[in-house]
């Protein structure tokens, strides 16, 4: 336990995890307060994400790459998994739906646009392997354009049955793992010294050491669980919360829940930039992307026929579509050069905003 006190006296992000005890204490005082317990739910989640990630981390280390690489991939976006999961649960559909578009594009963008920037403010140019991001961008393509499928099918034929919308979202999900799974053996086994760039700012991001195998497997349960109770208060509060700020649940999934589960991410990837390490940041940035559309996305399709109300497809409302389409574009003619600086950031950025913005002030219809 020395190991995670020192780690969380150096970060001053876990002081926020005193927030954990007010979340739960507070649901059971006052269940009725749903904006004071959102605020501080998001609060909460912040830091155990961090803990998350960190153990993760600290248990790939010691496992190898290939079984690290896959470790990382299943448990790289837990905190949003776990959130999205307890959505699922209470049949709030269109805020696991808005969660995943919303994680897709602003890791796709806001983070990878911020990265650009921050690095860019302290280094002229950046380069970064430019291989990698070019593989992730077109995961990303190939992952929006299934998703995308769904919906145009329903747009354009008047006669398509909820039946088949979810015969079809079924199929395409285990598409989508078939397909991750490869993009795995590929940047893992068989092509692995194409992204031995990468895979190297992986292993240097850390300074200090990683957490003994034992301890770091306890925490990962341990913090699972306390994501998850968290969680719960989080999506029993949204509506109300929502509400009250004048915020639809899927503008809170969209930007919020994405913005929240990806703390921990961004705090590494930003860091990362600084210090001239930008295909750590790109790596994160996309990795983080591809492993919701083609991963969390599908696998909580076929979740849903287990623990949902009723099951889950992959139709998303126009507006979400058009938005991960246009973000898989922009990540794909950005990293195309394998060259950054501090105004591509901004472009980036600014593509989020237009999106955030329109989100906000003409929110889509509910499903």
């Amino acid at each position: 336990m020395t190991a995670v006190l020192k780690t969380i006296r150096r970060n001053p992000l876990f002081l926020l995890l005193l927030f954990v005890p007010c979340v739960l204490v507070g649901h059971k005082i006052k269940p009725q307060a749903h904006t004071f317990l959102f605020v501080i739910s998001i609060l909460a989640i912040v830091p155990l994400a961090g803990l998350l990630s960190h153990a993760t981390e600290s248990v790939a280390a010691k496992t190898g790459d290939a079984v690290g690489g896959l470790l990382n991939a299943t448990l790289g976006n837990l905190t949003e998994l776990v959130i999205a999961l307890t959505a699922l649960r209470a049949g709030e559909y269109m805020l696991v739906k808005a969660s995943i578009a919303g994680a897709i594009v602003t890791n796709t963008l806001f983070m990878l646009g911020a990265s650009f920037f921050l690095g860019g403010l302290k280094h002229h140019t950046q380069e970064f392997n430019r291989v990698s991001a070019r593989l992730h961008a077109g995961l990303l393509f190939l992952a929006t354009v299934a998703l995308l499928i769904p919906s145009a099918v329903s747009k354009a034929d008047s006669e398509p049955t909820s039946a088949f919308a979810q015969e079809l979202s079924l199929g395409l999900s285990v598409l989508l793992i078939f397909a991750y799974a490869l993009g795995l053996i590929f940047t893992l086994k068989t092509h692995r010294e194409l992204f031995k760039s990468a895979e190297q700012s992986h292993g240097d991001e850390h300074d200090e050491k990683p957490w003994p195998l034992g301890l770091a497997l306890v925490l990962l349960a341990g913090v699972t669980v306390l994501v998850a109770l968290v969680s719960e208060v989080f999506v029993e509060s949204v509506q109300g919360a929502a509400l009250h700020l004048g915020m639809t649940p899927a503008f809170v999934g969209f930007i919020v829940v994405a913005l929240v589960g990806a703390a921990a991410e961004m705090a590494t990837a930003f860091a990362g930039a600084r210090k001239n390490r930008l295909d750590l940041s790109v790596g994160i940035a996309l990795g983080s992307s591809v492993q919701i559309a083609l991963f969390v996305a599908p696998v909580l399709v076929l979740l849903s026929y287990a623990i949902g109300p009723t099951p889950m497809n992959l139709q998303f409302w126009p507006g979400a579509v058009v938005m991960m389409l246009i973000a898989a574009l922009t990540a794909s003619l950005v990293t195309n050069s394998g060259r950054s600086a501090w105004f591509l950031g901004v472009l980036v950025l600014l593509v989020y905003l237009i999106f955030a913005m329109t989100l906000y002030l003409l929110p889509p219809k509910s499903q």
